[in-house]
């Protein structure tokens, strides 16, 4: 299968020409790297990696939640990072920043992509109730401007046999109209922008963000079956997202970070 390599000219010009992807300082493209998160993590105390993109051709260590690792055959995927910096948030609120990231990519599949994505809490990315993206983010510094570098890994043209578990699903076999990743990676990052923007502009108010959220979300409604530390297990509706990000199953709220796995009916 030909697998063209992401057009690493297009994206920095991108930069310059696209209102919207002028919010970002440098896109950078690796032919490889053990982790794209790893990597922006370790500039984060230097000024000038803030609003950094990097993106890999292939990761050998990717990372998901629970250090799940992301398989990334070369040019198959789009692996992904951006460091933000986020003046005067409250901590309580960073955990809105990967559930915005799902907003983000699930609005650019659908108007770049034409497949109808939505979101698995709190930020699985679904195509046909299968997983065609994950995010993961991770504070690189704390305190009054806390730095978090999120990461994106979006299966674009992996084939049934590389799909790392069954319930995956790629780009190519959700028929989507565009598998360009440069197109792709555009469209994601300016989704990104533009709601990052928003929510800064906003005060870090959660509301709009929260309402958006649950429009895109497909586990609300649904019955579910939470997998806790310890070996417990929350079974019951998810009715709804708190202020926080957490899923409310029935009346109890569930942090991303206490749920090991969750199964919905969908």
């Amino acid at each position: 299968m030909h697998r063209p390599p992401l057009d690493a000219e297009q994206l920095r010009r991108s930069l310059i020409d696209s209102p919207e992807l002028s919010f970002f300082h440098h896109i950078d493209v690796v032919e490889s790297t053990g982790s794209t998160n790893a990597d922006l993590i370790a500039r984060a105390g230097d000024p000038d990696a803030d609003r950094a993109v990097l993106l890999a051709e292939a990761q050998e260590q990717g990372r998901g939640r629970h250090a799940r690792t992301w398989v990334s055959p070369p040019r198959a995927q789009i692996s992904m990072s951006v460091l933000v910096r986020l003046p005067g948030i409250e901590p309580a609120v960073l955990g809105w920043l990967p559930l915005l990231t799902g907003i983000a990519v699930v609005d650019a599949l659908r108007a770049t992509a034409g497949v109808h994505a939505n979101l698995k809490w709190p930020n699985d990315v679904l195509v046909d109730g299968r997983k065609v993206a994950g995010i993961l983010a991770e504070v690189a510094a704390s305190g009054e401007v806390p730095a978090v570098v999120v990461g994106m890994g979006l299966n674009v043209s992996l084939t049934e046999t590389e799909l790392p578990v069954p319930h995956a699903i790629s780009l190519t076999l959700a028929d989507a109209a565009v598998t360009d990743r440069t197109l792709l990676a555009q469209a994601m990052l300016t989704e990104f922008a533009r709601r990052f923007t928003a929510w800064r502009d906003a005060g870090w108010k959660t509301a709009d963000l929260a309402a958006a959220y649950r429009e895109r979300c497909a586990t609300l409604g649904a019955q579910v079956r939470a997998e806790l530390p310890g070996g417990q297990t929350l079974t019951g509706i998810a009715t709804d997202i708190d202020d926080a990000g957490r899923l409310l199953i029935g009346d109890r709220a569930v942090s991303a970070g206490d749920v090991t796995h969750l199964r919905a009916e969908y």
